[in-house]
């Protein structure tokens, strides 16, 4: 009997120049029915530093370096010619990682063949009334697009109001690998010691951008209102760096900021704390679109305290605390209730290790892309026989 060939995906998106951003590539190769290559910026500048697409040991992937122009800002950047010829392969479907408004997206929707199914990926979750040329490339990104992938169910709400044909969109989530983000007491212990702590004060955490949205100042005052003893680690980079060392520096011994932190050690710092805060504010041009750090402290059994911006809600249900974002009196009471109670850290622990397994394992994203991708191509064959 002979096995089915395996079809040809490319998928496009100037993060995957990142290596951790290709994770969901790397899956749906794993799964062995798709043969699968990532085109991305062969170098791209992030927010702090300069990447250059490189493969990593053991991918599964080829990778297809692009030239890149006007890549600041990002919803500018223009991939050169050789993403126009790679289009041109036979492919049986095509995913571009680019928001549909974006000059990159346009050259994707306009160069791949028109028998070839497109799908696109969005984390927008604010209906923006974008100037032109953005609104025309977006309307005509979408009416392009044969599927797309909403990464959250605020950002589906959004988009089922801009999207000619809202029967084509799916939420499927960002992943995380819960075989690396996993309860840890060795790490635990290790992280501790390396910054003189015992076990006996329990440690408030934070992980992510050190920027105003992500409410890392908000937290601090927070912080200051909480009776009792506790300890802070704050692990990110940013802007407000020098403002949190300077306000760890009036409180010695009980705050540590950690700006060096690759994302393979990440699961470390987690598991050195109590319970993660994630207190993002909303704001007129940003609210929360996912939080990749929520799951990842999930993942790591650490107790959640979020705000209510944005996706979080949906993406913490009842496997955390969700609390008004800016109010600092319930702020305060949920972080020191949950500081004066292991027990309900430890359930929390549980229930949130549980969500991440059932709901973000990044093998079940993949089959649910494969799925979603599998559906496309069985309309198209169907269309294609009516024809």
């Amino acid at each position: 009997m002979r096995m089915a060939a395996r079809r040809r995906l490319l998928t496009i998106g100037h993060s995957y120049a990142v290596n951790v951003n290709r994770r969901l590539p790397q899956e749906l190769a794993a799964r062995g029915d798709w043969d699968v290559t990532v085109a991305a910026p062969q170098r791209f500048r992030g927010d702090f530093r300069e990447y250059e697409l490189r493969a990593e040991p053991g991918e599964r992937v080829a990778l297809e370096p692009l030239p890149i122009h006007l890549a600041k800002p990002v919803h500018l950047m223009l991939y050169g010619r050789q993403l126009r010829r790679l289009l041109q392969r036979p492919w049986d479907l095509v995913h571009c990682w680019q928001e549909p408004y974006v000059v990159a997206a346009w050259q994707v929707a306009k160069w791949t063949h028109p028998q070839t199914p497109l799908v696109f990926a969005t984390f927008q979750n604010i209906s923006k009334n974008y100037p032109p040329p953005f609104r025309w490339i977006e309307r005509r990104t979408l009416m392009r697009a044969d599927g797309v992938i909403a990464f959250g169910e605020t950002v589906r709400a959004v988009l089922e109001a801009r999207h000619p044909r809202p029967s084509t969109i799916r939420t499927i989530p960002p992943g995380v690998d819960t075989r690396h983000f996993a309860p840890d007491t060795a790490a635990r212990r290790r992280i501790r010691e390396s910054l003189g702590w015992d076990d006996r004060t329990p440690v408030v955490g934070f992980l992510g951008r050190l920027v105003a949205d992500k409410g890392v100042g908000w937290l601090t005052t927070v912080l200051d209102e909480v009776a009792g003893p506790w300890r802070a680690l704050f692990v990110g980079a940013g802007p407000l760096e020098s403002d949190l060392r300077a306000w760890a520096e009036r409180r010695p011994g009980r705050v540590a900021v950690v700006t060096t932190v690759a994302h393979d050690d990440v699961p470390q710092w987690l598991n050195a704390m109590d319970l993660l805060c994630a207190p993002s504010l909303t704001s007129s041009r940003w609210r929360e679109q996912f939080g990749r750090m929520l799951i990842e402290a999930f993942a790591c059994g650490v107790p959640v305290v979020a705000s209510s911006s944005g996706e979080i809600p949906h993406v913490v249900s009842d496997a955390g605390l969700v609390v008004a974002e800016g109010d600092v009196q319930r702020w305060r009471d949920a972080i020191s209730t949950l500081l004066l109670d292991e027990n309900m850290r430890r359930t929390l622990g549980v229930r949130g290790r549980r969500r991440a397994i059932a709901e973000y394992d990044w093998t079940a994203i993949a089959n649910r892309h494969a799925a979603f991708f599998d559906e496309l191509l069985a309309g198209g064959q169907t269309m294609a026989a009516s024809a």
